[in-house]
């Protein structure tokens, strides 16, 4: 069950296509981490910035279950990060954009209603 977490900078949220990242993510992570489409999570955390002339920031955070290789989980890093540059809008302010895959602990229980 891969779940994604975006967290933007505020400054971000006229030009970030979130709609269309989402679909981009899901369909990445079906192709590179064999994860089933309708498993995949993903929410946005709008988020303050901090001012003072500091980029904005965008960070993908992945968190998968146990059992993809380290190769697989960096293909899958560098592959988002070409995703956020596809999804920003023209005019896009000075940026750091970064992006993790990381596993589940062990503990990690889930529900569904």
């Amino acid at each position: 069950m891969p779940l994604v977490t975006v967290d933007y900078s505020d400054r971000l949220k006229d030009s970030l296509d979130r709609e269309g990242l989402a679909k981009a993510l899901r369909a990445e992570l079906v192709a590179t981490a064999a994860a089933r489409p309708e498993a995949c999570k993903t929410r946005y955390v709008r988020t303050e910035s901090a001012g003072g002339g500091e980029p904005a920031v965008l960070h993908v955070s992945i968190a998968l279950l146990p059992g993809r290789t380290e190769e697989t989980k960096a293909k899958l890093t560098e592959n988002v990060l070409d995703l956020l540059r596809t999804h920003l809008g023209s005019g896009a302010e000075p940026l750091h954009a970064s992006a993790e895959v990381r596993e589940l602990d062990a503990s990690y229980r889930q529900f569904q209603i």
